[in-house]
C-alpha cells in the first residue's frame, strides 16, 4: 500500500460519565510504546482534567484537548475539525488516532465527520468502543423506567452509545462473579444486539489486540446482520481475524443517515446536564473532603466529580467520583497545582453544592 492510499486508522472510545474511559486509555498508552499515537480528548466541562491523567508517556503520544462541549457538534465541531486537519497534514507520522468522547456524547457525529470527503481519504474508522461501568449497569443505574429524570436521561445517552458501538468493554469488574458478568453481557445484548464483541477489562486493562487494529469497518456489509458472539450464556470470545467479519459495519453509514441529527437531539432537547468548576486556595483534609463529596452526591443530582487537590500531608491527589463512589489516587506530576473540582450533574445547582461544601468543610470553596 502506497502512502497516497494509506488511511490512518481511528478508534473512538465512548462511554457514560465515570465509566473508566480515561483509566483504560492510560493503561493502553502504557502498553503501546511500539506505536506512535495521536489522542484527541473531549470533556464536558470548563477545564480539562483528563488530559494530565493521560500524559503517561514521555514520547510517542500527541495529546489534543477539545473540552467545554461535545466533539463534532456545534461550536466544538469547528475545533474538532481543526484538530483533524492538523493531524491530517502529518498523519503519516502516526500509527493510530484515538478519540475519547465526552461521557455525555454519542459517537455518531464523530463517525459522520470521518466519512466527510475532506477526511475520508485520509482517515479510516477502525472501531468504536463503549466502556461500561459494569457495577452501575447491574445496579440498574441506566434504567429507562427509572423514577428520576436524571436516570432516564442517562439511560438514553448510554443506550445510544451502546447502539453505535462495535465493542462493549465491561469495566470495573474485578470484584464481580462469573454470574454477574453473564448478567451484564445479557443486559448489553438486550440493549444493543448488534454489538460485535464484549470484552472484559480487569484492572481497566485490555490487550491491544482487542483494541487497536480491529479493522471492523474495513469491509462494507449490511448494518443489521446478526452480531458475532459466543454461545448463548457465554462471553463472546475474541477472534483474531476481525477483517473477515461482517455485520454492524458502518462503511457507508446507510443505516445511520440520521446519526448527526440524533446526536444533535440529545443536546438540544436535554439541556439539563450541567458542569461547573469549584476551586480552593487551602490545603485539604482529604478523608474529610471525600466524605463531603459522597454526601453531596447523595443529596444532589451530581453524577460525576473529578479534579486535583493539595492535601494537608503535602501530597497532590487526583479525586475521581462516580455518584457517591469516590476514589483518591496520587496526582500525576504534570497536574495543575490549584485545588479544583469539576462537578457534573443533571439540573444541579452550583450555589447549593457550594453552600454544602462550605457547611461541611473549614476550607473555602467557590
Amino acid at each position: 500500500m502506497t502512502l497516497s492510499t494509506f488511511k490512518t486508522p481511528v478508534t473512538i472510545v465512548s462511554g457514560f460519565l465515570g465509566g473508566g474511559k480515561t483509566t483504560l486509555l492510560g493503561n493502553l498508552l502504557n502498553q503501546t510504546h511500539d506505536r506512535t499515537l495521536a489522542l484527541i480528548v473531549n470533556e464536558f466541562g470548563e477545564v480539562s482534567i483528563d488530559g494530565p491523567l493521560l500524559e503517561t508517556r514521555e514520547d510517542g503520544v500527541e495529546l489534543h484537548d477539545v473540552h467545554g462541549g461535545l466533539l463534532a457538534y456545534g461550536g466544538e465541531g469547528d475545533a474538532f475539525r481543526r484538530t483533524l486537519h492538523a493531524l491530517k497534514d502529518r498523519r503519516h507520522t502516526f500509527d493510530h488516532v484515538l478519540i475519547e468522547t465526552s461521557g455525555l456524547a454519542v459517537p455518531t457525529a464523530v463517525m459522520v465527520t470521518l466519512e466527510e470527503p475532506e477526511f475520508s481519504s485520509d482517515f479510516a474508522l477502525d472501531a468504536t468502543l463503549v466502556v461500561v461501568d459494569t457495577p452501575l449497569l447491574l445496579a440498574g443505574a441506566f434504567s429507562a423506567e427509572a423514577a428520576e429524570e436524571a436516570a432516564r436521561s442517562a439511560a438514553r445517552v448510554f443506550g445510544a452509545q451502546l447502539e453505535y458501538a462495535d465493542v462493549a468493554v465491561l469495566n470495573k469488574i474485578d470484584s464481580l462473579t462469573d454470574a454477574d458478568l453473564l448478567q451484564a453481557e445479557a443486559d448489553v445484548r438486550h440493549r444493543a444486539p448488534r454489538v460485535r464483541f464484549i470484552e472484559l477489562a480487569y484492572g481497566a486493562r485490555l490487550d491491544t489486540q482487542l483494541t487497536l487494529g480491529l479493522n471492523l469497518h474495513g469491509r462494507r456489509s449490511a448494518a443489521h446482520q446478526a452480531p458475532v458472539s459466543g454461545a448463548p450464556g457465554t462471553l463472546a470470545q475474541p477472534l483474531h481475524d476481525h477483517s473477515a467479519l461482517d455485520g454492524h459495519a458502518h462503511g457507508d453509514l446507510d443505516a445511520h443517515v440520521h446519526s448527526l441529527s440524533t446526536h444533535q437531539h440529545f443536546h438540544e432537547h436535554d439541556p439539563g446536564w450541567q458542569s461547573f468548576r469549584l476551586t480552593s486556595d487551602d490545603a485539604q483534609n482529604v478523608p474529610e473532603l471525600v466524605r463531603t463529596v459522597q454526601n453531596v452526591a447523595r443529596v444532589f443530582p451530581v453524577l460525576r466529580v473529578k479534579g486535583f487537590v493539595q492535601g494537608e500531608d503535602g501530597g497532590r491527589h487526583a479525586v475521581q467520583a462516580v455518584r457517591s463512589r469516590v476514589e483518591v489516587h496520587p496526582a500525576p506530576v504534570n497536574a495543575d497545582a490549584a485545588n479544583e473540582l469539576i462537578f457534573i450533574g443533571y439540573h444541579v445547582s452550583r450555589k447549593k453544592v457550594t453552600e454544602a461544601l462550605q457547611r461541611a468543610l473549614p476550607q473555602r470553596w467557590a
